[in-house]
């Protein structure tokens, strides 16, 4: 994603660009079977392309559970990685790089709105992380498997834009319809994931540094700006669309990928920013260093912690994700590390 303007998966952020709070179980579960246990409280796939039904992978096998894995019970938090490549270790069961411990999750792109609208905008897909993460899950009953994101577009860049409630939500419909287009057999995680951010210059993904959130643009592709301001509450109609559209055409849940900040630039402090319900994925707090990693939803020994927003926090259910390092601009050499509560899947 934007976000993630890549540390390098070049899109994590991206999931950059293209572009986020404790719960727990503990580090040494960790290390030995893909998990983080913890007692606190609370990015085009490089040169992977993205082949025709983006998060297709090859098919996978099956083994007796536990096959190449530590008996024990199963772990509540896996590590992961979205966007691009990631140089995940082994041969079956996969191990998550740096890190150690069971490859627990890829999260890749479904599409991009500015590839769709025909501006050239970049798209992440790791064919081989893909199929690495879906294997553990099929044979090692380790991880959550493949999850997908879309590249979301605000009301600014819609070519239909007239200032309304009623035509941003079909712009939501829209995207959404798009992205579950999108979306090949590998991809079996239940949350489809809005990818919500502020990505400035990052023309290899967009033309709109704020992705249409914060100003209305000539047209989709032009980058050129009209006006500069949309209210929030037209803004959060994108979300409410695509939401809506999402759950009464497919099994998905919709989720959102984005950080404190940037929810709170976009959408205010008021009613149009409040999410309850909605899944969420953060990326701050987030770190360059892979020196410590999360134990639950902190980094162990530290006080760097994941940070959810719209009026969510770490204990709730819809809490599911944080990018802890790769995202919001840290760079690590490697590309985006993910921590997932496996026990919240929906």
């Amino acid at each position: 994603m934007a976000r993630r303007l890549p540390s390098l998966p070049g899109a994590a952020g991206l999931l950059g660009f293209l572009a986020a709070v404790c719960i727990a179980l503990s580090v040494a579960a960790c290390g030995a079977s893909g998990a983080s246990d913890g007692a606190a409280a609370a990015g085009s796939a490089s040169a992977n392309g993205s082949p025709p039904g983006v998060g297709s992978s090859p098919g996978v096998g099956s083994s007796p559970a536990g096959d190449g894995l530590p008996a024990a019970a199963p772990p509540k938090f896996w590590y992961g990685s979205d966007g691009f490549t990631m140089p995940v270790t082994g041969t079956g069961p996969y191990a998550e790089p740096v890190v150690g411990g069971s490859y627990g999750g890829y999260i890749g792109m479904a599409g991009n709105w500015a590839h769709w609208q025909g501006c050239g905008g970049g798209l992440v897909w790791s064919a081989a992380n893909a199929s690495q993460a879906a294997a553990n899950l099929a044979r090692y009953q380790a991880g959550i498997g493949v999850a997908v994101f879309w590249f979301m577009a605000g009301p600014g860049t819609d070519p239909h834009y007239n200032g309304t409630v009623a035509e941003a939500a079909a712009w939501g419909e829209r995207q959404a319809a798009r992205a579950l287009g999108g979306i090949g057999a590998a991809a079996r995680y239940p949350v489809l994931w809005m990818d919500v951010e502020l990505p400035g210059n990052a023309p290899q993904f967009t033309p709109a540094p704020d992705n249409g959130w914060k100003a209305v643009y000539t047209s989709p592709c032009s980058g050129r700006v009209r006006t500069r301001h949309i209210a929030p509450a037209v803004d959060r109609a994108v979300i409410d669309g695509f939401a809506s559209y999402l759950t009464a055409h497919s099994t998905y849940k919709p989720g959102v990928y984005s950080a404190p900040v940037v929810w709170k630039a976009i959408f205010g402090k008021g009613s149009a920013s409040r999410i309850p319900g909605l899944y969420e994925w953060t990326y701050k707090a987030s770190t360059s260093s892979l020196g410590d990693v999360p134990a639950g939803w902190c980094l162990k020994g530290t006080s760097t912690c994941a940070h959810f927003f719209g009026g969510q926090y770490s204990g709730d259910r819809t809490a599911l994700m944080w990018q802890w390092s790769g995202g919001g601009g840290t760079r690590n050499g490697y590309g985006d590390f993910d921590q997932i509560d496996g026990a919240r899947t929906p």
